[in-house]
């Protein structure tokens, strides 16, 4: 059984398979319209998905324009807010300490072999 909810226009809005409040009609056979909207559905969730994969891309892509620009003397760490310098101190200091766990870890499999 679908339960739907819809906007003002008559577009489906949601559609589960338990009553809710403000449902507005039911079906108990998944139609045309229904298998339309679980589809659109389905490729909003996919681009969302790789919208916050790229989100995390960027991130790294800025944290190394920061980087450069520092390096090359065009601005200084000082120069961004507050808030911005704890936030690439702490993930320069989470890096650095990864990196150094993943050399003991490295050290410790050259020795196992």
């Amino acid at each position: 059984m679908f339960y739907i909810e819809r906007d003002a226009e008559g577009h489906i809005t949601r559609i589960e398979t338990t009553p809710f409040a403000g449902m507005v009609e039911q079906h108990a056979d998944k139609t045309e319209e229904i298998t339309e909207w679980f589809h659109l559905q389905e490729l909003r969730d996919a681009t969302l998905k790789r919208l916050q994969q790229s989100d995390l891309e960027m991130v790294r892509v800025l944290e190394d324009l920061i980087e450069v620009l520092m390096s090359k003397g065009i601005i200084s760490i000082t120069d961004l807010p507050q808030a911005a310098q704890s936030k690439l101190i702490n993930r320069t200091q989470a890096r650095l300490k990864l990196s150094g766990l993943e050399r003991l870890i490295d050290d410790e499999d050259e020795g196992i072999f």
